[in-house]
């Protein structure tokens, strides 16, 4: 395969790399890979209830928590609205590989962060504030067509960053927890925790993070009725295939139950 960034190699004068087949070193990941073929977005009612549910967090600058069983949206959802994919595939370790910042991304102002599943608090306390300080100088360079902190100052400290999304919450033991309650009170931002049924009762426990919750949202799973029209959406015009009605009715079929509804009081 031809080479893509060949005014990038690392390789000097017959140099062919083969030391990279032998060593010991990882993956080379600043960036996730692009995955091709991927279906456009669908946007659905619970899709929309989550923006509207991210926007009221964002504007107050509480603590919102969201939680829903697995494979029904609640990733892609915030994913989308923050344009993390956008955001992912425009980052470059090569500053003159920069082009516009991506549209949504400016419009969000959210930043996106997933905890390994064995977190710690070193790698939530470096993690939260590299996520949020790289959206806010990304619009520093939009608006500025620079970055530098100690001229356009609003950028220092997150401070353009608007929102914090933190996806597979469930992972965080109690001092991760205390630590993102730390983060939130130090920063002008609201913040959503992400997670699986039961999740609101266990912050339940820690009154110090859940005295700051004020707004939750229980993601449900798509109706028959949404699910079909989604998928009628993903066919091909006018496919009428045995395999394609067969499909669509094993999807619908397997599709979980609604899950039970929960309250929560800020």
């Amino acid at each position: 395969m031809p080479p893509t960034e060949i005014g990038h190699s690392l390789l000097g004068k017959n140099d062919d790399g083969r030391r990279f087949l032998s060593g010991t070193f990882g993956e080379v990941n600043h960036v996730p890979s692009t995955r091709p073929g991927l279906p456009p977005f669908q946007t659905t009612r619970e899709h929309r209830r989550f923006t509207e549910f991210a926007d009221t967090v964002r504007t107050h600058r509480y603590v919102g928590l969201c939680w829903g069983p697995p494979g029904v949206g609640k990733t892609l959802s915030a994913r989308h609205y923050a344009g993390v994919d956008e955001w992912e595939q425009w980052q470059s370790p090569f500053d003159d590989d920069l082009g516009p910042v991506p549209e949504r991304v400016l419009k969000a102002r959210t930043a996106f962060f997933t905890p390994t599943v064995a977190a710690t608090i070193r790698e939530i306390y470096r993690g939260l504030p590299n996520a949020c300080q790289r959206i806010s100088f990304g619009i520093d360079y939009h608006e500025h067509g620079v970055v530098d902190p100690y001229v356009h100052t609003d950028s220092r400290s997150s401070g353009l960053t608007e929102l914090l999304i933190i996806d597979e919450a469930d992972r965080l033991k109690t001092t991760g927890l205390e630590q993102v309650r730390d983060y939130f009170d130090r920063h002008n931002m609201g913040v959503i925790l992400i997670g699986m049924p039961g999740i609101e009762k266990r912050l339940a426990r820690y009154p110090q993070l859940y005295s700051r919750i004020g707004f939750a949202h229980e993601y449900r799973p798509l109706t028959p009725e949404e699910l079909n029209a989604v998928l009628t959406r993903w066919l091909p015009a006018g496919d009428q295939s045995e395999d394609s009605g067969l499909g669509r009715t094993t999807a619908i079929a397997t599709e979980s139950p609604a899950a039970t509804s929960a309250s929560l009081t800020g």
